[in-house]
């Protein structure tokens, strides 16, 4: 049985709309004033409030205004009863959050359409709420999971730590690093392009096939050739038109050089101790699965002692500042130079300045960032 709150200072409009609601079934209770009435919404939680527009004390509006802002009453239908009928009021109504009127003097039939058109509006409305929290669930459990399949952060010969906050859709990042051998390393990081669980799902399908060397007769230790190969396996054409960029490398620790390979990936950073040692690591290619025939190239750098290497997606610099306006590629490498070379802890710090940076409750894009140390 649905119930419905009535919020009006004259008592015959009370006894009046409790009557004729309650002869059609719904659980109706009145009360006199707008401070009343939130206190009563507070606790009832009513599917529907009539309440009138000019009382003393809080007004309708006033009321309207703190019905709309509380979550637990988001779904409550609200009706303002009112003998102004102006437009310029009307506006003021619904800026308010009103969902309807009622004009008085109360025609009864009308009265009682308004109040069903309202209420189906409002199962509606719980409806997709709870399909939402539903929704928000699986999303987070997904995003769980993919956790559990990241490596474990590293210490020892190399240090290696990340941060990994999928978005409120959850997209498609992952990442990962093991040995090939003794004295190889294979590092990547890939993004695919979309939200949900159509873009995870590739995701993690190339982290397992990377990580059990199930395509057969490939050089893993070779960056264009594990490209060539993705970009065969994953054509959008057949993977429900997803592609996905990546930058993928392989580490030699005892001669201390790294060949890399991008595929529309954004540009890893290399910083060393000398302030002045900043490299931006990238090859030129498509992403992977956008068009068929691609060539790879590889890259080639040695690594300085003290070295550190920074891979990440583009969901650590696309972010909407305050001003609508993205923070970019360019910013995010000064910043994180800057963590760097002042931070004993720069990837917590960068973490903390984009969380800080962004003007969401929640971000727009995965945002992973992998922090390699060469000691």
């Amino acid at each position: 049985m649905f119930q419905i709150l009535v919020i009006d200072d004259d008592p015959a409009v009370q006894i009046l709309l409790k009557r004729m609601l309650e002869k059609q079934g719904y659980k109706v209770a009145t009360v006199s004033n707008g401070e009343e009435g939130i206190a009563q919404a507070v606790v009832s939680r009513p599917a529907l409030i009539i309440c009138d527009w000019l009382m003393p004390g809080l007004s309708g509006l006033d009321v309207c205004r703190y019905i709309k802002k509380d979550p637990d009453l988001s779904t409550t239908f609200f009706i303002l009863l009112t003998s102004l009928d102006s437009v310029a009021d009307r506006v003021k109504g619904l800026d308010a959050g009103a969902d309807d009127f009622i004009t008085k003097p109360i025609e009864q039939n009308e009265m009682q359409a308004r109040v069903r058109a309202g209420l189906r509006l409002h199962q509606m409305s719980r409806d997709l709420k709870a399909q939402k929290q539903i929704l928000e669930a699986e999303l987070s459990e997904a995003a769980d999971y993919v956790r559990s399949l990241l490596p474990t952060p590293m210490i020892q010969p190399l240090n290696i730590n990340y941060t990994f906050l999928p978005s409120q859709q959850l997209g498609g990042d992952c990442f990962d690093y093991y040995w090939l051998d003794d004295d190889y390393l294979a590092i990547y990081l890939l993004d695919t392009a979309g939200h949900g669980l159509k873009a995870t799902l590739p995701s993690i399908s190339v982290l397992n096939l990377l990580r059990s060397r199930a395509l057969k007769d490939l050089n893993y230790y070779q960056p264009r050739e594990v490209l060539n190969a993705l970009n065969n396996t994953f054509q959008m054409n057949y993977q429900n038109d997803k592609y996905f960029t990546i930058w993928y490398g392989v580490y030699h620790q005892i001669k201390r050089e790294l060949v890399y390979s991008s595929a529309g990936h954004p540009p890893a950073i290399l910083l060393s101790s000398n302030h002045n040692n900043i490299q931006l690591l990238k090859t030129p290619g498509m992403p992977i699965g956008m068009f068929p025939e691609v060539h790879y190239t590889d890259g080639f750098c040695k690594i300085e002692k003290d070295s550190t290497l920074y891979i990440f997606s583009d969901g650590a610099y696309e972010i909407t500042l305050v001003d609508g306006q993205l923070m970019g590629l360019e910013s995010f490498i000064q910043k994180v130079t800057r963590f760097y070379h002042l931070s004993s802890s720069p990837l917590e710090n960068i973490l903390n300045y984009l969380v800080e940076l962004n003007s969401k409750k929640n971000f727009d894009d995965d945002l992973s960032i992998l922090q390699i140390g060469f000691n």
